[in-house]
């Protein structure tokens, strides 16, 4: 048993030996590394020694470098080190002398070398540089006198310590506080928000001796919120510019710093500042980088620092700390819930104020102010324009005007350029006639002809327009020219399609381009949509007069096929509305809570858009009954939104579309009133329906038609009735693929060489025989027995069409 034990004993010795011999050599190509970036060299070598280590040097790196060893104990990892630190140094001697080295030559020089350490050391008294330092300050300063620079050296640096000069450092830069010149008369669409920043924040900084003589305490705060691009620091600035008072801007994130107290050292510089320039306003722009709410586990100790400085640092600035001055803080930011908790208080922020999508009416006022200083020809007329960018923010208005600025340059370029290309080629055909005439030929086409000739040849190497005026017109362009260089209405409507708006690129659409043009049939669910959805979007203040504040929620259910999405975004387009599209499944999360979470932040979109229709898609998905066997998060989903449809948040201007083919799956409480109280039942159409519908889809695709083809016999052949209109496009569109095949494809060979000849001709026509076979190949969507069931579904229901409103004949 010993004798296993002292085996295993110098196996472990052996293996540690080993480690340790690996980490030494470790640290000699380490330390030789450092020598020969710096030039230094051991006699004759430049590498480390394993002589010239220590002890402790080497025990201290085999335990940071090595795990292992920091469970070792101290006395055996020494002794280990002792042993093959000597065997390291006797290979070492071998290997000089082997390279002709004498190894007592080398600890001769290291101790001269130790003696030269430890003789007496000079300091370098850096009097040459002090002495440029003087004369630069003396030429740059003709306050200094002569009698300065003939001080000792230490007393000049304490005078230059005591004025603040650092020859490391260049004095600080005083950053400019001044108002800007923006002001709030040269913004549009934001008189509400103006009056209410004018009250909470002009009144205390223009007259703050009303609040000092009545004891009341000013508002120190004001939090801008709402979507990306509305206008949160442009009306800050131009507050600043209206006040003329001093103005302190910060980016939040630029308060941040890597070194532990400079951030909050920062904030605590900027409020000093803030009140030795008093009477001033102090704007954080995207306050929230720098103030998230400290309740989180991984919140980093720094974030919350900055928090609580923030808040130590608004709580002094009460009037009487102030000189009766006040100072007070706008902070601006799209994500308002993720602030803290205890910024939001009074006392603080007091006052919140929301900047929403502005509407047709705010979108006029900008659009004004924004062409205000533009040259324009003609009639702008920007009321249409304004009703053709709903859900457009000022940015992207911004956009629009720079977008429609550029498409008039491109139009007033290619006119240019169009008539000097037509100047030149006149004057070179001139040139050719007269020189053909000169040698006896003549030319019976005019040169207008050749022009024309000339234009109607395909050009494939044609440079772009910009790059054509840039050519031919190197130099400044002459006042006549600029002449005609403004801007007109139809350069809006050319730059409109090219910009897309903030809520767009956010991942919901904001009006769709479907109209009723391209809804056949359907009459009765139009007129019920109009009254409940487009009417109280258009004409508010007449339902106001019966009552009828509350917006209805409207359900669609019926076979799949039947249109229900394409109601929803008809009803949106003809309410001119923004349009929140939610595929049911795509709420749903496998994370506690984020589910509920995605559901409110769908309500708060659409709050800062009103006026907005929601449409969920598939909504059985989303909403299912809350029975036993129902998961607990499906629970939590439902019960939020039906919290989001009739709870204590305002739904104002807000109005939900339902669409849905198992309505029996929906949880009853959503069909209560107030929430989705009106439900329509969206039926499979009937043969007049189905013509209706077959004239809507040829004519929005513009498929053109042979005199034979009668629709009137293809919506009443019996293989028709149980079709949808999804169908009966499906079958508008087989009818031409087939019609395509019978001009395209006129003999086919199969064999070892396949042949296809494509005969393309520009009179594709869709004839009656081409409608015979699509009605043969394509199949209805619902079956005999699934229609039944849904007629069953809709009498037990009680959901039949007597509360639908027939139109008047």
């Amino acid at each position: 048993m010993a004798k296993v034990k002292a085996q295993r004993g110098g196996i472990l010795q052996r293996e540690m030996d080993d480690k340790v011999y690996n980490s030494i050599m470790n640290l000699l190509e380490e330390q030789t590394e450092i020598m020969r970036s710096k030039g230094i060299k051991n006699g004759p070598l430049t590498m480390a020694l394993a002589k010239d280590l220590t002890s402790l040097q080497i025990f201290e790196y085999v335990k940071l470098k090595d795990a292992f060893f920091r469970r070792t104990k101290d006395d055996h990892l020494r002794y280990s080190i002792d042993r093959v630190w000597k065997t390291v140094i006797a290979d070492e001697e071998e290997e000089m002398k082997t390279m002709g080295i004498d190894p007592s030559t080398l600890k001769m020089k290291d101790e001269e070398s130790e003696e030269q350490d430890n003789m007496m050391e000079v300091k370098d008294t850096n009097q040459a540089n002090k002495s440029v330092v003087s004369l630069w300050k003396e030429d740059n300063d003709p306050q200094v006198s002569a009698t300065e620079t003939a001080e000792p050296d230490e007393k000049k640096a304490k005078k230059r310590s005591k004025d603040g000069f650092k020859h490391s450092k260049r004095p600080k830069v005083a950053k400019d506080r001044t108002p800007p010149t923006l002001t709030l008369s040269q913004l549009g669409g934001l008189d509400d928000v103006v009056s209410q920043l004018m009250e909470v924040v002009g009144m205390p900084i223009l007259h703050p001796e009303i609040y000092m003589a009545t004891g009341i305490e000013p508002p120190r705060g004001v939090l801008l919120h709402g979507p990306p691009g509305c206008g949160k620091t442009t009306i800050a600035y131009a507050l600043a510019g209206e006040l003329q008072v001093p103005f302190i801007s910060i980016s939040a994130p630029s308060v941040v710093s890597g070194m532990s107290g400079e951030s909050e050292k920062k904030v605590r510089e900027i409020f000093d500042e803030a009140k030795q320039l008093a009477p001033c306003l102090v704007f954080f722009d995207e306050i929230d980088a720098i103030t998230p709410k400290r309740d989180g586990g991984a919140q980093r100790e720094m974030e919350r620092r900055i928090v609580a400085q923030l808040l130590t640092s608004m709580d002094e600035l009460s009037l009487d700390k102030t000189d009766g001055k006040p100072v007070i803080i706008i902070g601006a930011t799209n994500r308002p819930d993720s602030l803290d908790t205890a910024l939001r208080r009074a006392g603080r922020f007091d006052r919140e104020i929301c900047i929403n999508v502005p509407n047709e009416h705010a979108r006029l006022k900008i659009l004004e102010s924004m062409v205000r200083n533009l040259r324009i020809s003609g009639e702008l007329d920007l009321l249409s324009i304004a009703k053709m960018t709903p859900g457009f923010v000022g940015a992207d208005l911004k956009a629009l005007v720079t977008a429609a600025g550029i498409s008039a340059i491109k139009r007033i370029f290619t006119s240019l350029s169009e008539e000097d290309e037509k100047k030149l080629l006149l004057e070179g055909v001139q040139l050719q006639q007269e020189e053909n005439k000169e040698d006896g030929m003549e030319l019976d086409e005019n040169p207008e002809e050749l022009l024309q000739k000339s234009n109607e040849q395909p050009q494939f190497s044609k440079l772009s327009i910009i790059q054509k005026f840039l050519i031919k017109h190197p130099t400044a362009l002459t006042p006549e020219q600029l002449a005609s260089l403004c801007i007109e209405h139809q350069d809006f409507v050319t730059a409109l399609p090219q910009i897309q708006p903030s809520a767009k690129r956010e991942g919901f659409a904001t009006i769709p381009d479907v109209t009723w043009a391209n809804v056949g049939a359907l009459a009765n669910v139009r007129v019920e949509l109009h009254m409940a959805i487009v009417q109280p979007i258009k004409r508010p203040e007449i339902y106001e007069k019966v009552g009828i504040t509350a917006p209805a929620g409207v359900l669609m259910w019926g076979p799949p096929g039947c249109g229900k999405t394409l109601l929803a975004k008809a009803v949106a387009n003809e309410s001119k509305a923004n349009f929140i599209s939610v595929k049911g499944p795509e709420l749903l999360n496998k994370y506690v809570g984020e589910s509920e979470r995605a559901v409110r932040q769908v309500f708060t979109r659409a709050r800062a858009s009103v006026p907005c229709i929601i449409f969920f898609d598939e909504l059985d998905a989303l909403v299912p009954k809350r029975e036993s066997s129902l998961s607990e998060a499906s629970s939590r989903v439902v019960n939020t939104l039906l919290t989001e449809l009739d709870g204590l948040n305002d739904r104002r201007g807000i109005f939900v579309i339902g669409a849905t083919n198992r309505p029996d799956m929906i949880d009853p409480a959503m069909l209560r009133p107030g929430r989705l109280d009106k439900t329509l039942y969206i039926e499979l159409p009937n043969a007049a329906e189905r013509l209706e519908i077959l004239k809507t889809l040829i004519a929005s695709n513009g498929t053109p038609l042979d005199s034979s083809v009668d629709l009137a016999v293809v919506a009443h052949d019996e293989r028709c009735r149980n079709f949808s209109g999804a169908d009966l496009s499906s079958l508008v569109r087989e009818a031409g693929v087939i019609a395509l095949k019978k001009k395209f494809f006129t003999s086919i060979s199969i064999g070892d060489e396949s042949i296809e000849e494509l005969h393309i001709d520009d009179d594709v026509v869709v004839t009656s025989d081409d409608f015979e076979k699509a009605l043969d190949s394509v199949k209805p969507s619902v079956s005999d027995r699934d229609r039944l069931k849904y007629e069953r579904l809709n009498q037990r229901m009680g959901w039949s069409q007597a509360n639908v409103v027939e139109q008047d004949t």
